[in-house]
């Protein structure tokens, strides 16, 4: 009965609104995140978002188009470490036809296609260092020319870029330009991992039985408060992402109202054994 009346509160909780946008979460750490995401959409600031893999960062970047005056453009995402390198300047600048092997049409790079919306560079870390300093003119002077053209195409871009990395250390090793990184970084937005702000975990975990409930047509209530517990302790390194795919896995298996804790992947329920 307990655990049904807490599930009932965390629905209704989350009903009401315990996020912002599609964050979930009250927590001090996500709650001075939402603050800095309301001040940054009511300006055209470039900003970096940093934090661990899988805490949302592509996220708060759709979150911030989503606010913005820039909502009705295009919201334009590049990942700079899922582009190989001999097409990554491509990509981002555009080229024409017989610009190099290969490039049989002519095709607008990223910043013509987000123009009047938000460019997301994710990964900024990853992009190859020859074509950071070529970024950096690109943003200084808003023009971009493509690949193998002589024309100079102007745009209206808000950049947003993110990486995984310290980025001071990124700095330090050679791999984030230091003039490309201040050109960026009007605003910092650091997103915590889940390990540091694990009372979101309870509402975390109703929203994602919402979630799941509708896409699977289950009708599970809620968590058994040991597996619950489980989950608390464990530290989560792949954060959110982890946790959501830990979710939709137990609720699959658990066929019934409740989520018991055989349901949890083995190495949430021995610690001491190898992540499957």
């Amino acid at each position: 009965i307990e655990t049904r009346q807490t599930s009932r509160k965390l629905t209704s909780q989350l009903e009401r609104g315990s996020g912002f946008g599609e964050f979930v979460g009250t927590s001090k750490p996500m709650r001075e995140v939402y603050d800095l995401i309301q001040s940054l959409s009511s300006t055209d600031a470039s900003a970096i978002i940093t934090g661990e893999s899988g805490t949302g960062k592509e996220l708060a970047a759709r979150t911030i188009h989503r606010l913005s005056k820039r909502v009705d453009g295009p919201f334009i995402a590049v990942n700079s470490a899922a582009i190989p390198e001999t097409l990554i300047e491509s990509e981002v600048f555009g080229h024409e036809k017989g610009a190099f092997t290969g490039a049989v049409g002519t095709r607008p790079g990223c910043f013509e296609l987000a123009s009047g919306g938000t460019l997301f560079l994710d990964e900024i870390g990853e992009m190859p260092p020859q074509l950071q300093p070529k970024l950096l003119r690109v943003l200084e002077d808003g023009k971009v020319r493509r690949l193998g053209g002589k024309q100079e195409f102007e745009f209206d871009v808000r950049v947003i870029a993110a990486t995984n990395q310290e980025p001071r250390n990124a700095i330090q090793e050679g791999r984030l330009r230091e003039d490309l990184y201040y050109r960026l970084t009007v605003f910092t937005v650091h997103l915590p991992p889940l390990r540091d702000r694990k009372e979101d975990i309870p509402l975390l975990a109703q929203h994602f039985i919402g979630e799941f409930n509708k896409k699977h047509g289950t009708t599970v209530e809620a968590l058994r408060e040991e597996p619950l517990e489980m989950l608390t302790a464990y530290s989560w390194p792949g954060n959110v992402r982890e946790f959501r795919n830990v979710m939709e896995r137990a609720l699959i298996l658990s066929k019934g109202e409740w989520i018991e804790t055989f349901h949890l992947p083995p190495y949430l329920r021995n610690p001491g054994s190898e992540s499957s």
